[in-house]
């Protein structure tokens, strides 16, 4: 059996509001009904878990004192990335070509794609790739 991944928890300040900017930008609903978790369904296989706060067993979590945050980076479609990235742009939010340039205002190309970097409201960085597709 192929290792798929199942979740991932995204710690933020505010959950709800999270996980309502991540699913608006990509195109996702937040899903219904409330718990621990404001949850965003990805795909057939992954839910991203929004949590207030990091889980007890004391993951880094996003830490405003010291500006640590995570990383989350998706391979997506041509359609995909031009929604995505009309999206980022009509909310008019800072965008860029690398992790430490993420406002650059330029798209990457790398490996026959291209993509960008920009920021959730907790300081996430969030990054989408198109990869190229394969002729038969």
């Amino acid at each position: 059996m192929a290792i798929v991944l199942d979740h991932t928890i995204v710690p933020a300040k505010d959950k709800v509001a999270s996980a309502e900017f991540f699913a608006e930008i990509f195109g996702l609903k937040v899903k219904p009904g409330q718990g621990h978790f404001a949850q965003v369904q990805i795909n057939e296989s992954l839910t991203f878990d929004f949590a207030d706060e990091p889980e007890a067993w004391g993951g880094p979590g996003f830490d405003p004192r010291t500006g640590k945050s995570h990383h989350y980076a998706f391979h997506i479609s041509e359609a995909e990335f031009e929604a995505i990235f009309g999206r980022v742009k009509a909310k008019g939010l800072p965008y860029g070509s690398g992790p430490y340039n993420h406002t650059d205002g330029q798209i990457y190309s790398r490996r026959g794609g291209r993509g960008f970097y920009f920021e959730d409201p907790n300081g996430h960085l969030l990054e989408v790739m198109t990869v190229p597709e394969t002729g038969s």
